[in-house]
């Protein structure tokens, strides 16, 4: 199956990610997966499906979407490696509420929930590490939704910056500079604004003293830091950050 659209031109926004340790752990227990190579623009897998399979990304770029009644495309999520996507349906049963496709070429372990069921019996580690990935991924939804609707522009802004600069940045003297490229219309997607908003917020955080730019890049300036808030030291912990 292969998508075609203008967003496949996306330059990467990876803003989640494993924990080094739930990784390995899933890696050393690879030979429960079939190891597959996803094409840029093929799908991983398609809303409203059911399948039992879900996906580690190993390599590449993953975008999690879905798809309103009007065509509109809504971005969830864009993973990278270590990504881990299409679980919770895998293992429910029930359609999928999103679509994945490869932004890039990537390679991918695809696990079979049906096969796990019996895993866990011999290897209960797997269990709980699924546990924690679903406690995250729901904890940051839940953060999401608290900026949406109870937050300003300016904050919902300003807090998906910082996490994926936390999880995808360098520490400069200025600063977190990214890594990775973000429109302002990526920005207006994943944290309910629009585009034109976008753009005004960040003009005022650059004007504070905020945030700067270097090139396309954003940089979270340390001038602009809350008191006390030092960046995450890892991808769980940038992918909890409030």
């Amino acid at each position: 199956m292969k998508l075609d659209s203008p967003a496949m031109s996306e330059r990467r926004q990876e803003t989640w990610g494993l924990s080094p340790e739930d990784v390995e752990l899933w890696l050393r227990h690879d030979y429960l997966a079939d190891r597959l190579r996803i094409r840029k623009g093929n799908l991983l897998y398609g809303q409203g499906e059911v399948s039992p399979h879900f996906f580690l990304i190993l390599s590449g770029e993953v975008r999690i979407s879905c798809f309103e009644e009007d065509g509109q495309e809504i971005t969830i999520e864009v993973m990278g490696p270590n990504g881990l996507c299409g679980d919770a349906p895998a293992f429910d049963g029930l359609p999928r509420f999103s679509t994945a496709v490869a932004l890039r070429d990537a390679e991918v372990l695809r696990f079979d929930a049906r096969r796990l069921r019996e895993a866990f019996a011999t290897h209960p580690e797997l269990a709980l590490s699924l546990l924690r990935i679903v406690s995250i991924k729901q904890r940051v939804l839940a953060i999401r939704l608290e900026y949406a609707f109870s937050l300003p522009p300016e904050a919902r802004v300003l807090h998906l910056l910082r996490r994926v600069a936390g999880i995808f940045g360098t520490t400069t003297a200025q600063g977190r500079e990214m890594t990775v490229h973000l429109t302002h219309e990526q920005v207006g997607r994943m944290t309910g604004t629009s585009r034109v908003t976008v753009t005004r917020v960040i003009n005022r955080l650059r004007q504070r003293g905020q945030l700067a730019m270097n090139g396309s890049r954003f940089v979270i300036l340390n001038e602009g830091d809350p008191p006390g808030e030092g960046w995450p030291e890892t991808r769980a912990e940038a992918s909890n950050t409030r």
